[in-house]
């Protein structure tokens, strides 16, 4: 029988010294300028603590690593967990973050935290678990290769598991994936889901692969009140491209990330921007691991102006500052939609969006898409 608790104000917490956490993981938490929980943190971190298997539904960007990381590490500083921690992510670059977080909540003791995914050299991720990391973080394609072709990692004594944007893993066929993991791991363990949202598929495997969930939804359906949302409409693909250079020649996009829906045409657009004179760049699944890392870290420290990307940049990923998001492409969904603009406006800022949409004469007034 699923719990589901809904985030009501009862209990609520000031900051995190209310948690009483292992004092390295305070002082961790305290140096990282974490002072206030977030709706989805205050609801989950207790009853993880406490060992309970955790449904958690919040939009993206709502702090849902550290919700799990810190009372993950608080447990194993205090001895309550001895297996390790699988934690699988769909994209290579949200494994990255996690793994980010993770070693800087865990600095000053002896956890470690090993990151698996494709596109990065496997002999190193075959090193690295001798011993087993405490973390095991990484996509769902390696670690099943590490542990069918290789022989390389053991899930038998592992004590939890972490699925991290859920409902993007069924969205990008990973089930099969998630599922042979999960089935080398003990019966008897704590599981965890993060989501942005719960379907009728989720509902489904939920009683399959954890027990007596503790559902907690800190949703917000609403675009935040933060973004500033306008739609271009143009009339073909050269006024497009015009318009679009017109806005990134405007100083006030200081730091623009632009959604395409295919790989080919997010390679195409970064390089006729950069033939333009813009210091853009491109990430998507035809570049490596290092590659896509290290142009998105450009991005993150305000090395590169314009990012180019396809939707593995629209969920999860923490991306400061954010002047501007354009939809190069009109998305495919609402919540697609949601999510992109979603990387604009964050912790408190006015951020922009901006949406290219195909020219209707006056009298079929009303764009049929939800943008």
């Amino acid at each position: 029988m699923q719990t589901v608790l809904p985030s009501g104000t009862e209990g609520e917490t000031a900051d995190f010294t209310h948690f009483a956490f292992h004092p390295q993981l305070a002082r961790n938490i305290a140096d990282r300028g974490f002072v206030e929980p977030t709706p989805i943190q205050q609801a989950t971190i207790p009853l993880l603590l406490q060992g309970h298997d955790v449904v958690g539904l919040a939009n993206t960007g709502t702090g849902k690593t550290a919700a799990f990381c810190l009372p993950l590490i608080h447990r194993i500083l205090e001895h309550e967990l001895t297996g390790s921690i699988l934690v699988v992510s769909p994209t290579r670059e949200l494994a990255q973050q996690i793994r980010d977080d993770c070693v800087l909540f865990t600095k000053g003791t002896q956890i470690r935290t090993g990151i698996y995914v494709g596109g990065q050299d496997i002999e190193r991720q075959l090193r690295s678990l001798k011993p087993l990391p405490q973390f095991i973080v990484g996509t769902p394609g390696r670690l099943r290769d590490l542990i069918a072709n290789y022989s390389a990692l053991h899930l038998s004594q592992a004590s939890t598991v972490v699925l991290d944007e859920f409902d993007r893993m069924l969205d990008m066929g990973f089930i099969e994936d998630v599922t042979y993991l999960l089935e080398q791991m003990p019966k008897i363990r704590q599981s965890i889901f993060f989501s942005a949202t719960i379907t009728p598929d989720i509902q489904e495997l939920l009683p399959r692969f954890s027990h007596s969930p503790k559902i907690i939804s800190v949703q917000q359906t609403a675009v935040a009140k933060t973004i500033e949302q306008d739609r271009i409409e143009t009339r073909s693909q050269g006024e497009k491209l015009i318009k679009l250079t017109e806005y990134l020649a405007d100083d006030a996009f200081d730091k623009v990330l632009i959604f395409a829906n295919t790989k080919r045409s997010v390679q195409r657009l970064a390089d006729e921007l950069q033939r333009r004179g813009f210091h853009a760049d491109s990430i998507h699944g035809d570049k490596t691991q290092p590659q896509r890392q290290k142009v998105l870290n450009q991005f993150k420290e305000g090395r590169l102006r314009v990012l180019v990307a396809t939707d593995v940049a629209a969920r999860g990923l923490d991306i400061p500052d954010v002047s501007h998001v354009i939809n190069y492409d009109e998305p495919d969904s609402y919540e697609s939609y949601i999510h992109r603009i979603g990387r604009t406006g964050r912790a408190g800022r006015v951020g922009k969006a901006l949406t290219f949409v195909p020219f209707l004469p006056k009298k079929q007034s009303g764009h049929s898409g939800a943008f």
